[in-house]
């Protein structure tokens, strides 16, 4: 039996950035994501699971709508990760129902999201 493939889900997610480059070594070295590029204007990333792109545009908005946010098991580690990578927390981990989030910029002043659903003492939230 055939499987309809899923409509009208996240597929790809595409940011603008004002440099390219910044952008892809910014997320190779704070989450081992793999990149393609296609041009100097176009990166294309894949973190596992969901493919998405950067594209160059020198007026990019420092912050982005809707808010991308990424999943780790150990929020902390992914906080170090990130800092260890330029980029800077913009909202320090806090708990709400069911997990914890943090909020930082990239070196373009991206605004994404890490949540987890455990506690730092490994302990599930919710």
């Amino acid at each position: 039996m055939n499987t309809p493939a899923p409509v009208l889900r996240l597929d790809y997610l595409e940011f603008a950035v004002r440099d390219v480059a910044a952008a892809q070594r910014f997320y190779t070295a704070a989450f081992g994501w793999t990149f393609t590029d296609y041009g100097p204007d176009y990166t294309s990333f894949s973190d596992g699971r969901l493919s998405g792109g950067f594209y160059a545009a020198p007026g990019a908005p420092v912050a982005t709508n809707p808010l991308a946010i990424l999943f780790a098991s150990d929020l902390e580690s992914a906080a170090t990760r990130v800092v260890a990578a330029g980029g800077t927390i913009t909202k320090p981990a806090f708990e709400f129902p069911g997990g914890r989030r943090f909020h930082f910029t990239d070196l373009n002043g991206l605004e994404l999201a890490i949540w987890s659903d455990l506690r730092a003492d490994g302990t599930k939230i919710g």
